[in-house]
């Protein structure tokens, strides 16, 4: 076999390659195994009723919100019960529905509410600030979150595992 033939051999089996790897590459990207945030969202929904709100807020944002609840990454998600939306529509003096038809705020309020990485209780109560998704930070203390507008909310109940993430549910809903 000449240099020509081999080198034309080599780019083959490369082309081969890179074709198998752009086919095979998606798979690797499926969703997790197990139920995601979201799935488990529902299924406390299901059971408690306590995420009505929070659901609608997801499917009201923008739906990247849900495909990244959704997908492979890791997630922690400081998830506000319905009492908690109930209370801060008094304090707006707004409807559900009024919040719910401005996309772009409901996506940045629930954005403020997420951070990468999966972050049980015990690296949520070792960080005195959490980096949001949104951009913004929450500072942490003794199980306290504090927003920048120094609104409080207490983490009622931690480390609600996903396949994908861990949930706090706390007791206010937080804002950028």
């Amino acid at each position: 076999m000449n240099i020509s033939n081999r080198l034309k051999f080599v780019y083959a089996v490369l082309v081969a390659v890179l074709a198998f790897g752009a086919f095979a590459a998606p798979s690797a990207y499926a969703a997790p195994k197990g139920p995601t945030i979201i799935d488990v969202a529902k299924a406390v929904n299901a059971e408690t009723g306590e995420f009505s709100i929070l659901i609608a807020a997801i499917n009201a944002s923008d739906p990247a919100v849900a495909r990244t609840l959704s997908g492979n990454g890791q997630f922690t998600v400081f998830a506000p019960t319905d009492a908690a939306f109930v209370s801060l529509l008094g304090e707006l003096g707004l409807t559900a529905e009024e919040v719910l038809d401005n996309q772009a705020l409901v996506t940045q309020v629930l954005l403020y509410h997420f951070a990468r990485g999966n972050r049980d209780s015990a690296a949520i109560l070792s960080s005195s600030r959490i980096r949001t998704l949104e951009g913004g930070f929450l500072s942490q203390s003794s199980g306290v979150l504090t927003d920048a507008n120094d609104r409080t909310a207490n983490i009622i109940l931690p480390d609600v595992k996903a396949s994908n993430g861990v949930i706090h549910v706390i007791d206010r809903v937080v804002l950028p």
